[in-house]
């Protein structure tokens, strides 16, 4: 594999400076000589002069400058300014800044084979530049296309929502499953010098053609969670009422009227809707 490695290239200040003066002084000296040889020696000195000028360029800051001599891969210049290196030298700019993209909405089937709509959110940027131009074709595709090849199959290795305690889903383990995911995409990515820096879900839903079923089983969980815990708190109610009534000896009931009263109690606490209350104003019994 191609590997970056650091370019020739020296100060292009110091060169195009120095560059103008020996232009300037062939320049004079072909105005003034009266020799036929130096002038044919001023006029090819100045188009050398120009055609090293051509060596030169500037390198913006978090670019390179790629370069190649006849097809051979001869380094990368990073230094920021003006540069100058042999004019033979064919140079390339590749960005090297952080840039981010957003998959488009992908349909996968989960873990559970349940239909998803997924999106995900990758920050990236170009790591070796010789990689990135040299073993892919296009690294910006080939980003995009490898980065939604990896969401599908990690999608397809968690459930959307949690079937059992400690179980990692997409839905409920955000964090971990943004570790895998930038892990997944960046095994994939090496071979094309590029680093990535954060994945991220951006989207997560069910798709259409179940996400109404899907709503009514997350609604049917959460009434049956509200109502264990009603539940739970209705015993612990009926149970701190009777406990009282016998410790203060308000009254003394007997099994059956404590089932009774427990049953009533129950109906009260545990009903989804305000009950009528019914005054007895003869005896119990």
């Amino acid at each position: 594999m191609i590997k970056d490695k650091k370019s020739f290239s020296i100060n292009g200040y110091i060169m195009a400076a120095a560059f103008i003066g020996a232009k300037v002084a062939t320049f004079a000296l072909l105005v003034t000589t009266e020799t036929d040889a130096i002038r044919v020696t001023c006029v090819f000195t100045l188009m050398l002069l120009v055609f090293c000028m051509a060596g030169l360029y500037m390198v913006q800051p978090n670019q390179g400058k790629v370069m190649t001599l006849f097809g051979a891969y001869a380094g990368t210049d990073t230094v920021n300014g003006l540069r100058w290196t042999i004019p033979f030298y064919m140079r390339k700019t590749i960005s090297l800044r952080i840039r981010n993209f957003e998959s488009s909405r992908l349909k996968v089937n989960d873990q559970a084979g349940s239909p998803i709509e997924i999106a995900a959110v990758v920050v990236w940027s170009v790591s070796d530049t010789a990689e990135a131009l040299f073993e892919v074709d296009d690294y910006e595709s080939f980003v995009n296309i490898q980065s939604e090849a990896a969401l599908r199959i990690m999608a397809s290795g968690y459930p959307y929502d949690q079937n059992k305690e400690g179980e990692v889903a997409l839905r409920s383990h955000g964090s971990q499953i943004a570790e895998t995911l930038e892990e997944e995409i960046q095994n994939r990515l090496n071979k094309a010098g590029v680093k990535v820096h954060e994945s991220r879900i951006s989207h997560l839903a069910y798709a259409p053609e179940i996400a109404n079923a899907m709503l009514q089983r997350q609604q049917a969980s959460a009434i049956v969670a509200a109502r264990t815990q009603i539940v739970d708190g209705a015993v612990g109610m009926v149970e701190l009422a009777l406990t009282k009534l016998k410790e203060k000896g308000v009254v003394d009931l007997d099994e059956e009227r404590k089932a009774t009263m427990v049953s009533n109690l129950l109906v009260v606490l545990c009903g989804d809707k305000a009950t009528q209350p019914v005054i007895n104003a003869g005896s119990i019994y």
